[in-house]
């Protein structure tokens, strides 16, 4: 059974520029890298309400081709303010897949947007009502 999200990863063919890039947009610096923070092949960095973990790994061990343009699961994070965080991942040099969309009605509550980040990975970001429901119960 499927209990919840534990780790996305996503793969990046210069891992230094990688290393900043989400750096930048995290506000944190990776807590784990192997072989070493100077030479990495993985970096993965902890972060939000539940500790959420994202990899990146060096592109030289996908399965796939990588680089030849968006690519990846997409994974919807939520955020709080959509159009804020949106700017902000464009600033850092984001492209815009998908601009903010209303999903499930247009009063549901629930909207989404898609962006790449500069290594061909798209990144999913939401206002998910649902989410904050949860996290209030667990707060109690």
């Amino acid at each position: 059974m499927l209990r919840g999200f534990a780790t996305v990863s996503f793969y990046a063919a210069d891992m230094h520029a990688a290393r900043e890039w989400y750096t930048e947009l995290l506000g944190l610096e990776p807590y784990f890298a192997v072989p070493n923070a100077d030479n990495p092949d993985y970096l993965e960095w902890r972060f939000g309400d539940f500790q959420c973990e994202l990899g990146i790994v060096n592109a030289r061990y996908a399965r796939q081709a990588v680089g030849n343009g968006p690519a990846g699961a997409i994974i919807h994070w939520h955020v709080d303010d959509l159009e804020a965080t949106l700017d902000r991942l464009l600033s850092l040099g984001a492209t815009l897949l998908e601009p903010i969309t209303e999903r499930g009605g247009a009063n549901s509550g629930f909207r989404t947007a898609f962006v790449t980040d500069p290594f061909d990975n798209i990144i999913g970001i939401m206002n998910n009502p649902h989410y904050l429901e949860i996290l209030a119960e667990l707060k109690g």
